[in-house]
This record gives C-alpha cells, structure tokens and sequence, in this order.
C-alpha cells in the first residue's frame, strides 16, 4: 500500500478510471476503452469530454502545437509526482468540461475554485497534496507484502506518462504535465475530434510498428442513463425497444465484471498466499514446486535464446 503522502501506480483500465470518477464525487460520466482510431470508433462514443492518452514516454520532444504560456481559461497542472499522471490526467478533462448538466461533485468543485488563481506549478502541488483525491487514487494501490523505496526510472527503464486532450471553447488543448503549459492544437467547428485523430495517428506512427504501448481512453456521458432516457422515450415501437433492452443488459453486465474486477484488484491475497506457501513446506512440497517452475522457465527461455542467436 502507498504511505501517507504517495500516490501508487494504477492500472490504465476503463473500470478503474470509471471508478475512480465516481469517487471523485462526479456523476453523469465513465470511461470507455478505445481500440482504434477510425471515425466509427469515436462516433459510437459521442459525445466525448476528453481523451487520456497512455503511451511510453521516450524523453524526446513530440510534435505539437503552440504551449501557451501564462494565465489560460483552460485549467492546466504541472506535474510534480511521477505516479500521480493517471489521475491529474482524468482531472485535467473533469474540470475543462463545459457542460453545465454534468456535475462534477463538491470535492472537484472547490479544488478547481480554490486552485483557480494559482500558477500551473502550485496547481500540481495542489492537486498532489489534495488528501482525498490521493485517497481515492491510492484505493488501488496494490498490496505489498514489503514497501520499497520508490526510484527514479534508470536509462533503460520503461516509463509510461498520460495526457489528456479536451475541447475548450472551440479549441482543442493538450495537458500534459510535463510541459511547461497547454498545447493549443487550434480550433474546430462541429467536431473536435477532427483535430485529435491525426495527431494521435503521427505520434502512433513514429513508433515501431511491433511495439504495443499505447492505450486510448475516452471520457463519455452515462450510457446506461442514456439508455434509460431513450427507452422512456419510446412509443410503439417494440423492435427498438428490445434493441435498447439489450443494449442496457449489455450494459450492466459490463458494469457488474468491472465492479467484480476493481474488487479483486483491491483485495488483499497476502495472507491466503501466505497460508498456502506455510501448508506446501510443511508437507514437503515448496522446494519440489519450486524446483519444477524454474525448470519450466529455463525450457521457456531456450528457445528465446537461441531463436536470438540464429
């Protein structure tokens, strides 16, 4: 478990950050996982609050738009802890939304009035000592059975960074912590997902093709609400009746796995592996067991090895 001021890494999963947004005291938005970057994609999701996009941070700069500098409208934090970048980017799209029908709850409601006046960087202080909002985070910190200082990456470590990318205004802003400010990536009229695609698209395509280390999630209303108003508005039409019904079912099963999941990511299995590991010893089979898995993983490598000399 992360101690009192550290923020743990999460997973990047819809159910998780759907989760998280409902904590945070939001209601009226989830998270939906997206798999590719055609159109259809983003247009089954609509309307669509923001993007959180993860991707393996090489150090080198991207390509991008104007960083403003300076006092913007957009609410923008610097990013000042390293395992705290999922949730700043989730709280970079919460309070960038304009929609007066989505409410965004108390606690993200006076962190955003309270910080309103502040500079990027005291923002990014702000946000990584808001008590509740780390608490919230660290909901998912995986159980240890040991702590362990926390390091900074080495060279060849692999290090994971998000942004997010919202519509504001009828422009579209990149927040990205680690820049000094938002990156205006110009305006747009109906669509802002317009602006986005192709600059996801370039930033994918810079990377090698076998290297899989991106993942997009959007930030969308409430299908299951929507759903629900659709269906109460309906007259006569039992054909698109069913269709929503199933829709909804669908719908709530996906729910009921991601609340099943976000259960057994918090659980504690320290003590039952703990338990496990103590009956095998005594009955003389830890050592054989153990004996057997390195056997396997030795027969595993060899092929690796000399697939790589050949």
């Amino acid at each position: 478990m992360a101690v009192n001021g550290q923020w743990c890494l999460i997973e990047s999963d819809p159910g998780v950050f759907s989760e998280l947004i409902k904590d945070f005291g939001c209601n009226g938005l989830q998270v939906e996982e997206l798999w590719s970057l055609d159109e259809c994609a983003f247009t089954d999701l609509k309307p669509i609050y923001g993007l959180i996009f993860l991707f393996k941070w090489k150090g080198e700069a991207e390509e991008q738009g104007k960083v403003l500098f300076g006092d913007t409208e957009v609410f923008f934090a610097k990013q000042v802890i390293n395992n705290a970048c999922a949730t700043q980017a989730i709280i970079s799209v919460l309070l960038n939304i304009q929609n007066p029908e989505i409410n965004i709850g108390d606690t993200l409601t006076q962190f955003k009035d309270f910080t309103s006046a502040f500079d990027p960087a005291l923002k990014g202080m702000s946000l990584t000592n808001a008590d509740r909002l780390r608490e919230v985070h660290n909901s998912f910190a995986r159980q240890n059975m040991f702590e362990f200082d926390s390091k900074i990456p080495e060279k060849d470590d692999d290090v994971y960074h998000f942004v997010a990318f919202v519509p504001f205004k009828g422009r579209v802003y990149e927040l990205d912590g680690l820049k000094p400010g938002p990156i205006d990536h110009g305006s747009y009229t109906d669509d802002w997902i317009t602006v986005v695609r192709p600059i996801l698209q370039n930033r994918i395509a810079k990377h090698a093709a076998t290297e899989i280390t991106f993942n997009l999630m959007a930030v969308v209303g409430d299908k299951l609400l929507d759903l629900q108003k659709q269906l109460e508005s309906l007259s006569g039409s039992e054909g698109a009746a069913m269709d929503i019904k199933e829709r909804i079912r669908a719908e709530e099963e996906k729910r009921a796995n991601y609340k099943i999941e976000n259960i057994r990511r918090k659980h504690n299995y320290l003590p039952l592996i703990m338990e496990m590991l103590k009956i095998l010893s005594e009955k003389g089979m830890l050592l054989p067991l153990t004996l057997k898995a390195k056997e396997k993983i030795a027969a595993k490598e060899t092929p690796k090895k000399e697939s790589s000399m050949s």
